[in-house]
């Protein structure tokens, strides 16, 4: 694959990526844009490639599928942890319109690259914050939250930070969970299988 195009068209036919506003979104940022300069010419491939500091930037068939399953809204405010070199973070920010974009990263030089990489874009919705000693924003809560990393166990801290009624995709070891937040610390979640993620630093 030669384009974010073929790219999207790609992610289409694998069934990965179906909704409206996410397809717009995989066609306007381009992953060219995220990944090093040494990887350019692998940009569009179907697979992980190095950012540095042991992080990678997500295969894309795999950030389409979590992107769907938050379910994303027009208005949605959503927190992205291990925003990386910052692609979720530009994909969510475009299909978030009227919403934001808070993105979280406690690398120094990948926070610096995310930062830079989405001024590539005319994106007005997104802050970027270095991760403290808690995971995510303690005190603040989104209606969607995105982990690019895998946690060993659910983080209660980030279900605190979750809206009723909100939607939480993280990788928990090989899988995705998904978590539906009821009400107060009442949630449900659905799991699937057969992934790999580099771990979540906290």
């Amino acid at each position: 694959m030669h384009s974010a195009k073929e790219l999207c068209l790609y992610l289409q036919e694998q069934g990965r990526l179906h909704s409206p506003r996410l397809i717009q979104s995989f066609y306007e940022i381009d992953r060219k844009d995220f990944v090093p300069s040494a990887f350019a010419e692998e940009a569009y491939e179907d697979y992980p490639l190095s950012i540095g500091k042991g992080q990678t930037i997500s295969q894309p068939s795999t950030v389409a599928l979590m992107l769907e399953l938050l379910e994303l809204k027009e208005d949605d405010e959503v927190l992205d942890i291990g925003c990386g070199s910052g692609w979720t973070t530009a994909l969510l920010a475009q299909t978030v319109t009227s919403g934001s974009v808070t993105a979280v990263e406690r690398l120094e030089p990948l926070l610096a690259m995310a930062k830079h990489n989405v001024t590539k874009y005319h994106l007005n919705n997104v802050t970027f914050h270095q991760a403290g000693e808690e995971l995510g924003i303690p005190g603040r809560e989104f209606d969607k939250i995105l982990v690019s990393a895998a946690a060993p166990e659910l983080p209660l801290t980030l279900i605190k930070q979750l809206r009723s009624g909100g939607i939480m995709v993280i990788p928990i070891d090989n899988t995705i969970t998904v978590v539906y937040k009821k009400e107060e610390d009442t949630f449900e979640k659905r799991v699937l299988h057969g992934f790999v993620f580099v771990p979540l630093i906290y």
